[in-house]
């Protein structure tokens, strides 16, 4: 096991390795076990944490919610109570967080990073948050000798909990390779979009056409239905022809055809980043119609479906008029 942890130190470059005196022999070779923190131990970041600590990695995670954090701890992560508790141990931290203004607030806040700042560390943001945000908090990190890269994430906690993730980055080249040892445990395929915000700005993009592909395969099964074709049969079609999607893909055959609506992953969060794609959208000044109706449609289903039921649950928008 120790053999191991030293690899993985190892493959995080010379940053994270202790300096010897030079004449000074070094005679255990022994190389200390990195430290990831993990602030946010949701449904998200409980499974990446998981990921790291099978990683090899050493991990300590906080979260604001005292039963998440027991929870968790349970399943062998050593939890603390504080952000800053986490700023002083770990070389890297990993933000797990719901909205940009909890990321601010972890970052800029009274014990959050920059009050603890420590030179060197690694900041890797992949929650989903707006892009002006990003590079705000990452200018002010680097002020006090901190990086910062975003790496929102998609696959859902049963990928974050697999290490299975899809991470669109944002950052710098010799940044993100630097945090390649950390991002490659919890993920399985990542694509650099550009520097940092970049990543925020693709997945802002990529749930938007996700929140629009669920309404309209939402419709489009209704109609076929009601045509006399069965929602499966449907589904083999589209998904041989140019219309399918990861919606018609993994979506319907996985969390809407067998009516389990537990994918982990809510209403009231897929609701956030469409809004963030909107202001993303007045902020460039350009019409967009469909997203600006996909955004409308999205906000208005809040009348019928609650926050907390499933983001997939938006394909029953509008079948009590359609069977009306």
């Amino acid at each position: 096991m120790r053999q191991r942890h030293s690899r993985v130190r190892r493959r995080l470059g010379n940053a994270f390795l202790p300096r010897r005196a030079p004449g000074i022999p070094n005679l255990s070779q022994e190389i200390s076990v990195l430290t990831v923190g993990v602030v946010g131990l949701g449904n998200m970041g409980r499974g990446m944490a998981l990921s790291l600590l099978r990683g090899g990695f050493k991990v300590v995670g906080t979260d604001a919610s005292a039963d998440t954090r027991r929870a968790l701890a349970g399943e062998g992560v050593e939890t603390v109570d504080t952000v800053a508790e986490v700023a002083s141990r770990a070389e890297v931290i990993v933000l797990s967080l719901p909205t940009a203004a909890i990321v601010t607030e972890v970052v800029t806040g009274s014990g959050g990073l920059l009050a603890s700042a420590r030179d060197g560390v690694l900041v890797i943001d992949t929650s989903t948050s707006h892009p002006d945000t990003t590079r705000r908090l990452a200018r002010q990190l680097a002020e006090v000798g901190m990086t910062l890269i975003d790496a929102p994430v998609s696959g859902g906690p049963k990928a974050a909990i697999t290490g299975q993730l899809t991470m669109v980055l944002g950052g710098g080249e010799a940044d993100i390779a630097r945090a390649e040892p950390v991002l490659t445990a919890m993920s399985t395929k990542r694509v650099r979009v550009g520097d940092v915000g970049a990543g925020h700005v693709a997945k802002i993009a990529n749930n938007l056409m996700c929140a629009a592909h669920l309404i309209v395969a939402g419709e489009v099964a209704r109609l076929a239905k009601s045509a006399g074709v069965p929602t499966e049969q449907l589904l083999e079609g589209i998904n041989a022809g140019s219309g399918r999607s990861g919606v018609t893909q993994v979506n319907f055959p996985t969390w809407v055809l067998n009516g389990a609506f537990n994918s982990g992953f809510t209403m009231k969060l897929m609701r956030k980043d469409v809004r963030l794609a909107a202001e993303l959208i007045d902020q460039t000044g350009l019409r967009l119609p469909l997203a600006a109706e996909v955004a409308r449609l999205w906000s208005e289903s809040a009348e019928s479906i609650g926050d907390d039921e499933d983001f997939n649950r938006i394909v029953e928008l509008g079948a009590e008029c359609t069977q009306a």
